[in-house]
């Protein structure tokens, strides 16, 4: 679909994406599942100034799981160094197209220190920057989020019958992010695997076969046109006039 097609004044606010399939794309080629995450990075970069094409304020994606430690050691590995290298190749030229790159996920031993030191560098870099807010989900877990923001609030002390949905909110890694309009996952996988648990609450979930490595701007623009096709009701209902 081209940007054409659709409605601007409809565009979501958020788009959050689980970029999966990098392992099955290089399977099926007879190649090393690295080989799935080095190609997987074109398809972000595209999908990235998609997003800033057609007016997205936020888009978040999932880099790394708190799952994704249990992979092999040689992959886990591998996606350390190619984050890294993601972010020393790639921030400045996110930088000069205005986009603002920020990160959730938990800071605990399992991240190499270097890799903390370049998110640092990346998000201070970034900071002023008004364009997209393209928000990297590492070593994130929707569960883990919960439990942080539980432990925050307690050692806030904040007493029980204080706890509100906003309390809640205000405690999660990023409480000035908008919750998703619309959620993507590739690879034909209709599961959203632990990813914004809280902040996914009503938000338009969209799957797709394409492998991530395949997908591309066209693709974004597919998934905005279905959620523009949808009716979003929030619990609600339709009242006929």
């Amino acid at each position: 679909m081209d940007l054409e097609e659709l409605d601007r004044k409809r565009m979501p606010r958020h788009v959050a994406i689980v970029m999966d399939g990098n392992g099955r794309w290089a399977q099926r080629r007879g190649l090393p599942r690295t080989e799935g995450h080095a190609a997987g990075e074109e398809a972000l970069l595209d999908t990235v100034y998609g997003a800033v094409d057609a007016g997205i304020d936020w888009l978040t994606v999932y880099a790394f799981s708190t799952e994704n430690w249990k992979r092999p050691r040689d992959e886990v590995r591998y996606l350390m160094n190619f984050n890294e290298r993601l972010l020393l190749t790639r921030r400045q030229e996110l930088h000069g197209k205005g986009i603002r790159m920020r990160f959730i996920g938990r800071r605990d031993w399992r991240v190499p220190k270097r890799i903390l030191r370049r998110i640092d560098e990346t998000v201070e870099l970034t900071e002023k920057n008004r364009g997209l807010t393209l928000t990297m989900a590492f070593n994130y877990g929707g569960r883990a989020e919960l439990v942080d923001a539980v432990r925050s609030i307690a050692e806030a002390g904040v007493r029980p019958d204080k706890i509100s949905e906003r309390t809640i909110a205000r405690h999660l890694y990023d409480p000035k992010m908008p919750d998703p309009e619309l959620m993507i996952r590739t690879s034909g996988e209709y599961r959203i695997s632990n990813f914004l648990l809280w902040e996914l609450a009503y938000t338009e979930l969209l799957f797709t076969e394409v492998l991530w490595p395949d997908f591309r701007r066209e693709h974004l623009f597919a998934a905005i046109g279905e959620y523009q096709r949808r009716e979003r009701r929030f619990g609600g209902v339709q009242v006929a006039e």
